[in-house]
């Protein structure tokens, strides 16, 4: 699930591309006829719903949007790092403080949605129960959760783990992703038995229907407070474009893009 939305090896084409960044990024959008283009680092939950910001923005602003998926921590290191993201849509509010902290923040991050777990399968005639007692059966292998170091989604699963007192028990049948998006993976794959994921996985259009799912109760896990911040790359390089598109994912018309993939918006 990594094709254009992807995540190490496009931070690596993008390091050697001109678009956001390049070593003299004022000459490219100087060039006759060059649009502006920002470079955007995505959590990989928000991957399927992006597609619809990124062509809603585009043509509304005019400014084309080059996305990067990972998991939230790998794309907060990265920008730690140097790496040429004009903004960070992570899955947490930890990430974008962290960039705060490091000096590569533009401002403070704010919430632009809420993410929702659920368990998916596609083993066909299985029962899912909100309470996780029942993967402990010999009928079930492997779970697949996002890696809990890197994928706020992952950490919310072992939470919800923890909160049912089953998380010792499970350790030895979880299989781990290193974002949600090579969770999904795991459970397309048939690799295992069932996965936590986002709800907006599995209400977008391109996996809606496939398997069943079931939504998590809420208060086993912690709120899952998605922020979005302004990279300082991305005010010192685009900082009216990157700005817009901070600006754009508080608008109407993307909360209807995110109540639409199942997130709960901010009041």
């Amino acid at each position: 699930m990594e094709m254009k939305h992807s995540s190490f090896l496009m931070f690596t084409l993008a390091l050697f591309s001109l678009q956001c960044t390049g070593s003299n990024p004022g000459e490219q959008q100087a060039d006759k006829g060059a649009q502006p283009e920002i470079t955007v680092a995505v959590a990989a939950n928000v991957q399927f719903a992006v597609k619809e910001l990124e062509v809603a923005f585009e043509q509304e602003t005019g400014i084309d949007v080059n996305v990067v998926i990972s998991s939230s921590g790998k794309l907060a290191t990265q920008i730690l790092q140097g790496a040429p993201y004009c903004l960070l849509v992570s899955a947490n509010m930890k990430y974008p403080e962290a960039l705060v902290q490091g000096g590569k923040a533009a401002g403070r991050p704010q919430i632009y949605a809420y993410g929702v777990l659920v368990l998916w399968t596609l083993k066909e005639g299985a029962r899912l129960y909100a309470e996780p007692d029942f993967l402990l059966a010999d009928s079930i292998r492997k779970v697949a959760i996002a890696n809990p170091r890197n994928a706020p989604y992952g950490e919310q699963a072992v939470n919800y783990f923890k909160y049912y007192g089953v998380y010792e028990a499970i350790q030895p049948k979880l299989a781990y992703g290193e974002s949600i998006a090579q969770t999904n993976q795991y459970v397309l794959a048939g690799a295992v038995d069932a996965g936590i994921t986002a709800r907006s996985v599995v209400l977008s259009p391109e996996l809606q229907g496939k398997g069943q799912w079931i939504e998590l109760p809420a208060e086993a896990y912690q709120p899952i407070e998605q922020g979005v911040v302004v990279t300082a790359y991305g005010q010192e390089k685009y900082p009216e474009e990157s700005r817009q598109f901070f600006d754009f994912l508080f608008s109407e018309k993307a909360k209807q893009v995110f109540e639409k993939y199942g997130y709960n918006l901010p009041i």
